[in-house]
């Protein structure tokens, strides 16, 4: 559903992703790990479409970015790192602004968007301005909105920012059970204990580049650390390539 073949962005001084290649799978949930200005997000961005490649290609669910971008994004629900939301608008009203953007037709809107509401736990707010939620809050609607259009890729950058414990349980449940209806989701995340939970495989990224992936097992392997945790796998795989 997902293929990145040799994509890279230079930004003339700095080469923040470089040649990465790799498959995300219908159903498959992929963590992508690795330290700040690793290039997880430009990676991210340039996967929505929101920013354009120096080099290489991006197919989403077999659609070229590049060439059918339109046709990509349909089918992608995106929820960026710093995600915007109109304030003055009703959590139930910034809904419907989503579901207009991605053509949700009306029959469909009411049912889906209490749906999702209910699912998420922000139901009894539906009616209250948006400026008066949490961040956590916040959080969970606009990964809500992303679903109304029933993509069949997610791709959230840091999806549990802001949010409580029972917060995080909630969404790990809700993106399992998006995984087993064949729903893709690409996640970065510095939270090495979710993408070690929650995630069927993880790439190491670092200074742009991919330096490993595979599930928790072959990342243990590679970092030659038995049973070790993510986060010693994780530290020890970044450490034996500061060199790039």
């Amino acid at each position: 559903m997902i293929q990145l073949q040799e994509l890279t962005k230079d930004y003339g001084t700095t080469i923040a992703v470089n040649k990465l290649n790799l498959n995300v799978s219908a159903g498959e949930i992929y963590g992508f790990i690795g330290p700040n200005g690793a290039g997880k997000t430009t990676t991210i961005r340039m996967m929505g479409g929101i920013l354009a490649p120096t080099s290489g290609k991006i197919l989403i669910g077999g659609w070229d970015m590049s060439k059918d971008p339109v046709m990509a994004k349909k089918i992608i629900g995106f929820v960026p790192d710093r995600p915007f939301l109109y304030e003055k608008l009703t959590g139930l009203e910034f809904m419907q602004f989503s579901a207009d953007l991605y053509d949700v037709s009306p029959e469909s809107f009411p049912p889906k968007a209490e749906q999702l509401l209910r699912q998420f736990a922000l139901w009894d707010w539906a009616n209250e301005i948006i400026e008066a939620y949490s961040h956590g809050m916040k959080q969970r609607l606009i990964i809500a909105s992303a679903l109304l259009h029933d993509p069949q890729i997610l791709i959230i950058d840091e999806p549990m920012v802001g949010l409580d414990p029972m917060a995080v349980h909630m969404v790990k449940d809700i993106f399992q059970e998006l995984a087993s209806k064949k729903i893709t989701i690409f996640i970065s995340t510095h939270t090495l204990s979710i993408a070690e939970d929650l995630c069927h495989r993880i790439g190491v990224i670092h200074q742009g580049t991919l330096l490993a992936q595979g599930n928790v097992s072959e990342l243990q392997s590679i970092a030659k650390l038995g049973e070790a945790r993510l986060e010693e796998v994780f530290l020890t795989i970044i450490k034996e390539n500061t060199f790039l």
